[in-house]
């Protein structure tokens, strides 16, 4: 365990507060194109990786274009607005009448108009496969009727779209099915940092470098879940988890965010850890303290879709991460370069493994900086102008 990198926890303020929406629209009109982004309500997760981010990073690189974000308390002002824009990207937003008419009347005035999703939540096929991955009562028919509710929104809205924006070539197959152009019309803007996170990350990396990467004796193997939904991905790797602290003394385990039950680890519970959910600077900063981050998943479409994000935030703070190989993880991670790579039957091997490269800083040092030097070349807040004006066809 890294301790004490920062004086307590970080500072931290919801950043969409810094926009209200005047200034959003000050910065819409400011330039041309105009582009605009609508999503349900801000949030620390999907709104901020796939609205905010986006247009942060056009402020900053490209002033001359006009780009704002928008929440559905702001459509009044949005449909003001929307005639003059060259693209309208909704994310994640599910069907209404007032989205009806927000896309009937771009679409009059000659608007792209972009679906942009990071989960497989958009075609309600995958539903089962859904309930089953994320561990639903697959008994009770609310949880049919919520889903099929929540999903079958957002696809009858994705249907209306010209085109799309995701992560990854795997969930873009599966988008370009179902927008109204296909696979081509269907553009890859992957989840990145922002500035503040960004800022944190090389900071606290600075901090360990400081150190030689030498932490307090012990390893800690981190698990930061980020939503509740996670217990059968955790159990693909709790059981090598709990055979591993068993026969280490000097291992241990922290779990930061939801998880019902650590399955196998409960009778080695004083050296399991629970931390409540952080804000994402501070998640940042109880990454950096562990030697080694796992984001162990079942191997389904499904899991196949998500992003690389459990690993480029891990490596960013010099953290080792070893995760199931899926499609997203197998090409961000250079298998043991820059992380590890283990099937369900290959995570005592890879654990111990890891565990062993992390005890010794002359083999720890170099992995972790060549990792780190590698997300921010990729995920920078500053490096996805390219990849934003390709997927908005400017």
């Amino acid at each position: 365990m890294f301790r004490d990198l920062t004086d307590g926890p970080l500072g931290y303020a919801p950043p969409w507060e810094a926009w209200p929406l005047a200034t959003r629209l000050d910065a819409l009109r400011r330039g041309r194109p105009r582009i605009a982004w609508l999503y349900e309500t801000p949030d620390t997760s999907t709104f901020r990786y796939r609205c905010l981010n986006p247009t942060a990073t056009l402020a900053a690189t490209r002033p001359d274009i006009g780009a704002a974000w928008f929440g559905l308390d702001d459509l009044p002002a949005l449909m003001d607005e929307v005639s003059g824009l060259h693209a309208l990207v909704i994310c994640r937003v599910r069907y209404d009448a007032r989205l009806a008419r927000l896309v009937t009347r771009a679409k009059a005035a000659g608007v792209r108009v972009l679906f942009d999703c990071d989960d497989l939540v958009f075609d309600i096929g995958y539903i089962h496969l859904i309930l089953d991955t994320l561990d639903q009562d697959v008994g009770n028919r609310d949880v049919w009727d919520d889903w099929y509710a929540h999903v079958g929104r957002k696809e009858t809205l994705a249907r209306l779209c010209d085109g799309g924006i995701t992560t990854n070539r795997f969930i873009a197959d599966r988008l370009g099915r179902i927008v109204a152009n296909g696979l081509e019309s269907v553009g890859i803007v992957p989840n990145y940092f922002d500035r503040e996170q960004e800022e944190a990350s090389r900071a606290l990396l600075a901090a360990k470098r400081a150190r030689g990467f030498r932490g307090d004796g012990r390893v800690t193997i981190g698990y930061f879940s980020g939503s509740p939904t996670h217990n059968r991905d955790f159990a693909v790797a709790a059981p090598a988890l709990a055979r591993l602290l068993a026969a280490d003394p000097a291992v241990d385990l922290r779990v930061v965010g939801f998880l019902d039950s650590t399955g196998p680890l409960r009778h080695l519970a004083s050296r399991v850890e629970i931390i409540p959910l952080q804000d994402y600077i501070n998640l940042q900063r109880v990454i950096a303290e562990v030697e080694i981050n796992i984001a162990p998943l079942q191997d389904n479409s499904f899991t196949n879709c998500k992003s690389e994000l459990k690993f480029f935030e891990a490596a960013a703070v010099g953290t080792w991460t070893v995760a199931t190989p899926t499609y997203t993880f197998r090409h961000a991670i250079r298998d043991g370069e820059t992380g590890l790579l283990a099937r369900a039957d290959q995570w005592d091997d890879a654990l111990a493994a890891s565990v062993a490269r992390v005890r010794d800083p002359e083999r720890y040092a170099p992995v972790a900086e060549a990792a780190a030097a590698e997300v921010y070349a990729r995920y920078g807040w500053d490096r996805q102008t390219a990849c934003i004006e390709a997927a908005l066809g400017l």
